[in-house]
């Protein structure tokens, strides 16, 4: 595999390996508690929509595999336990390794108009490849750092 596709790789499976363990260890009342702040989610949602994102941007996107969204259902997202979420983070990376294993270094620059359905918010735009994968590590970054708080915050509430 390529270097630079390594790399990218590398920093998406460590963030999906630290999503999933921030919810070890939560009971499902914790996993599914929200911050009381208007528009705070769980620590269930922020995870499911992490996987979501990474699925339909490295995927979808970025190697362009048949992949749908529903973007808002992650949004409604609940659980009992984490359990189904580290399985499915497992699959998500199995075929993460796969897809960018199958992709090209030339590929990188290749410019791409995404679906808007797995492209989410904001304004449709053209991107390159390289742009999809570096979105995936800045997005997933993020939430991570959100439900690290959050998962702060449900076990000094608990």
């Amino acid at each position: 595999m390529d270097a630079e596709i390594e790399g990218y790789r590398r920093q998406i499976q460590s963030l999906l390996e630290r999503v999933c363990a921030c919810l070890e260890g939560l009971s499902e009342a914790q996993l599914n508690w929200r911050p009381p702040m208007p528009g705070a989610n769980s620590a269930y949602v922020i995870a499911v929509h992490t996987l979501g994102n990474a699925q339909a941007w490295v995927l979808g996107i970025a190697c362009g595999w048949p992949v749908e969204r529903d973007r808002p259902a992650e949004f409604r997202a609940s659980g009992p336990d984490a359990a189904d979420l580290t399985a499915q983070a497992r699959r998500l990376s199995e075929d993460i390794d796969a897809a960018l294993a199958a992709l090209a270094p030339s590929a990188l620059d290749q410019r791409l108009m995404p679906p808007q359905a797995l492209f989410g918010e904001g304004e449709l735009m053209e991107i390159s490849v390289r742009e999809a994968l570096l979105h995936v590590v800045e997005h997933a970054s993020l939430h991570l750092g959100q439900l690290q708080i959050t998962r702060d915050l449900v076990l000094k509430e608990s």
